[in-house]
């Protein structure tokens, strides 16, 4: 449903004077808006309450200070954040006359990285991290240890409950800070924990891009740990990515330092179709790019047009490659350590400084050129498959201008096979993509016609991940979806041009219901992201199961629930039980009742919290390498239940 946006009455609208104006205290201010500095209160927020105290740590490692960071989550929900680093200081503010350990952790905007003299680089610049991490944490204790004394401070939703205190000492050297929280159940409402392989694919990232610095994660309540330590940084984060794909030469590699600007980055290319970037700002990922990620791109292209045309492969007649064609089968990170980064915002997605883009141009752009005049190999190679992109290209415009509906208001015919509906505020509207037509036609007499449009695919659509965009657009199939969508496909992808604001995957809870829903995501990913990234793409979730009792009508919808639905109505001799192979085995009003009716159904949406490791992992099992998906296979296998079903 679209979002009222009208104000409610005010109670009294003539009253506005100096007693309506509220000044929020402290870290009051974190705790009614914890969106503006966390993002949120989901579990995406609850990760980057970790983030937040762990980007201390690695400013610490930037620094050259630390080189062993470890997290550990406990059995009651609480986090322990520990580094060798300096330690916090604990010594009195000249100007809070407080220890400066209580204002890095109770005041917004306090911390050692604005002037320069203690971080040359960080990732934490706002001075908002810790302390909101501690406004928005039901009780938070910091650990420090600096010149041979150990000083320690407990809060309770933000507040000190006592002054800093030293609590002991200790000989050697080893200094550092750790810092335990559990968050708040006042803010974090919703029955969520924190999950153990998102931590992974972040600290493995981390890892990467920190080169030399140990990580070490451990889970006491599955009994799990993980260590993270690569000398070869981003080049080897470069070969973690392109573990399961044919790589044409060895990883370019290049770092540089610009005007105290780090830039450091590598490239390779394989014989996938798909481009993989990753960047980074002081080992923030910045999902959304930004100026070095522009700097990265454009470099690439010219020095590969500037060598084609030099060893005579682009003939003076023929045209420059585009950046599209360059950047088929590219693998490429770009990692840049900025003394004053500038982001968007304060989840720092998007690097806006412009003078990065120059420099990692630069940098880029002779690194590239040096290489491929030393590896003629390696040039030929990656301009051969620049050449076998352009082809391609041409061809997939000349498909793709058939098939595309440039707008929601434009008359161009949709697919026959769609069954629209009537509403056409994209909001409100609903598009399910169904396997097959029989679970098609149950689903067109179900729906509510006007809101909810049906889409049946016969049969399964082609694998995405192992075919370019020319022959993917000469699909039936893929051609009807893009048509019924109106957003087009691609690089030439527009949001705008969606017509429903919910796209539903509708696919038989069994292994080929599975197969084809895999190949839909494997599309939507590497050809529409946005659908996923904008919170537009769901999975239908239907019933397993039907459970007679007397006349009532239960629907189960996995095994553990059937179990508890027969118990409590007296045991497998007391009820009639019937499992549903597949979507056409329910009659239109079984179908709508439990799986399309927004007031009964369960819907998952789709989201990618690691694209690096969704990259990898659709490459793997959909790509065209058959020995990772066989190594896969045989280490998962123990752990398959109900092979035909899909939880």
């Amino acid at each position: 449903m679209a979002a009222d946006n009208r104000r409610p009455p005010l109670t009294n609208p003539t009253h506005y004077n100096a007693t309506d104006i509220q000044i929020l205290e402290g870290l009051e201010a974190v705790r009614r808006r914890p969106g503006m500095y966390i993002g949120g209160t989901d579990i995406k927020a609850l990760h980057h309450l970790i983030y937040e105290v762990v980007d201390n740590s690695i400013d610490e490692a930037l620094a050259g200070v630390c080189n062993q960071i470890s997290i550990t989550i406990h059995a009651d929900e609480s986090v322990t954040v520990k580094d060798n680093g300096r330690g916090i200081p604990v010594d009195i503010h000249p100007e809070k006359k407080l220890s400066a350990l209580q204002i890095v952790m109770t005041v917004l905007h306090a911390g050692g990285k604005f002037g320069g003299g203690s971080y040359k680089v960080s990732g934490g610049l706002h001075g908002v991290g810790v302390s909101a991490v501690n406004a928005l944490s039901e009780w938070c204790e910091v650990t420090v240890r600096r010149e041979g004394k150990v000083y320690f401070q407990r809060y309770e939703r933000g507040i000190p409950k006592a002054p800093v205190k030293e609590i002991g000492s200790y000989q050697g050297e080893e200094t550092g800070t750790s810092t335990t929280f559990r968050f708040d159940p006042l803010i974090f409402k919703e029955d969520i924990s924190y999950r153990f392989e998102t931590l992974v694919q972040r600290f493995r990232e981390m890892a990467f891009v920190t080169r030399g610095v140990t990580i070490r994660l451990a889970d006491e309540r599955e009994d799990k740990q993980m260590n993270f330590h690569f000398e070869g940084g981003i080049a080897s984060f470069a070969q973690y990515l392109n573990k399961n794909r044919e790589v044409l030469h060895q990883p370019i590699y290049g770092e540089k330092e610009i005007d105290g600007i780090g830039v450091e980055f590598v490239v390779q290319y394989t014989d996938a179709y798909a481009e993989s970037v990753y960047t980074f700002a002081n080992t923030i990922n910045t999902i959304d790019g930004g100026t070095h990620l522009t700097g990265l791109r454009t470099a690439v292209t010219r020095s590969i047009n500037d060598y084609a045309r030099k060893s005579g492969m682009l003939k003076e007649s023929e045209a420059n490659f585009s950046g599209d064609d360059t950047r088929e089968g590219m693998t490429a990170i770009v990692s840049i350590k900025h003394p004053d980064p500038q982001f968007e915002s304060q989840t720092k997605v998007k690097l806006m400084n412009p003078e990065v883009q120059t420099y990692v141009q630069q940098v880029v752009g002779d690194t590239i050129a040096a290489y491929l005049d030393e590896n003629p190999a390696a040039g030929k190679a990656i301009v051969q498959k620049c050449l076998t992109s352009a082809r391609a290209r041409d061809a997939a415009k000349k498909a793709r201008d058939l098939v595309i509906r440039k707008s929601a208001l434009e008359s161009m015919t949709l697919p026959g096979k769609l069954a629209d509906c009537s509403e056409r505020d994209f909001t409100k509207t609903e598009l399910f993509i169904v396997e097959g037509e029989s679970a098609g036609g149950s689903a067109k007499q179900g729906r509510d016609r006007h809101f909810q449009a049906i889409l049946p695919l016969r049969g399964k659509i082609l694998n995405t991940e192992r075919a370019r965009l020319d022959k993917i657009l000469g699909n039936k199939e893929v051609k009807a979806l893009i048509s019924a969508l109106g957003t087009s496909i691609g690089d030439s992808f527009d949001i705008k041009g969606l017509r429903y604001g919910k796209v539903v995957i509708m696919t038989d809870a069994d292994v080929d219901g599975a197969h084809i829903r895999t190949l839909l995501l494997t599309l939507f990913f590497r050809y529409m992201q946005p659908l996923i990234d904008e919170g537009h793409l769901y999975i239908a979730q239907p019933p397993l199961y039907r459970i007679s009792y007397k006349n009532q009508i239960s629907y189960a919808y996995d095994d553990a629930e059937k179990d508890r639905i027969v118990t409590r109505y007296g045991g497998p001799n007391k009820v009639s039980l019937s499992r549903y192979k597949g979507l056409g085995e329910m009659n239109p009003e079984q179908l709508w009742e439990t799986t399309m009716n927004p007031e009964n159904r369960t819907m998952l949406q789709v989201t990618v919290e690691d694209a690096s490791e969704a990259d990898r992992t659709f490459d793997m099992l959909m790509g065209s390498l058959v020995p990772p998906r066989r190594r896969f296979i045989q280490t998962h296998a123990k752990d398959v239940r109900n092979l035909d079903t899909v939880a």
